[in-house]
């Protein structure tokens, strides 16, 4: 059930108007890493994209989009028994620059925007620092909502099923 709700929760954010790759994507693969078994935690995020993508249209970088977000949910999957602040947030921020740096090489490297050089690859992730801002700032927010708002669920529900014992 949770895997589904993630999914249609993915899906219904691409087609919502956002700023500068502010979305909640990245925090949504980070959190089936953590919470759902390794096999649906890669299952949550692809079926995301692929089925947004449908709709949105596909494009040269899909292999660099959607491999970092895969690679996002193995993160949170290789640290899903140490759910602290300290991991859950550097896991969230580490994701966030490995889909910059993963995603900007594609773009580097399939798009004749920039020169295929050492200095035309730093022109590249320098012109996507706003980007950046959108999805750091987006990844440390919606990861809190995700995390903090489900395990605040969990306790209130672990509460009330046993309140009736004391």
């Amino acid at each position: 059930m949770l895997a589904f709700l993630l999914i249609a929760l993915g899906i219904l954010s691409r087609f919502l108007v956002h700023f500068n790759n502010f979305t909640p994507i990245l925090a949504i693969a980070l959190f089936a890493g953590f919470y759902l078994s390794k096999r649906n935690a890669l299952i949550v995020p692809l079926a995301m994209m692929v089925i947004s993508d449908a709709f949105v249209g596909f494009h040269a970088m899909v292999a660099f989009t959607w491999g970092s977000i895969l690679l996002i949910a193995l993160i949170g999957n290789k640290y899903k028994d140490d759910k602290s602040f300290k991991t859950v947030g550097l896991s969230g921020l580490g994701g966030a620059v490995l889909f910059y740096l993963i995603t900007n090489f594609g773009v580097w490297l399939f798009y004749n925007t920039y020169p295929k050089s050492p200095a035309g690859l730093v022109q590249c992730y320098v012109a996507a620092i706003p980007y950046f801002r959108g999805t750091l700032l987006s990844t440390v927010i919606y990861t809190a909502v995700l995390f903090g708002g489900y395990e605040y669920l969990a306790a209130r529900l672990k509460q009330t099923c046993f309140a009736h014992l004391v």
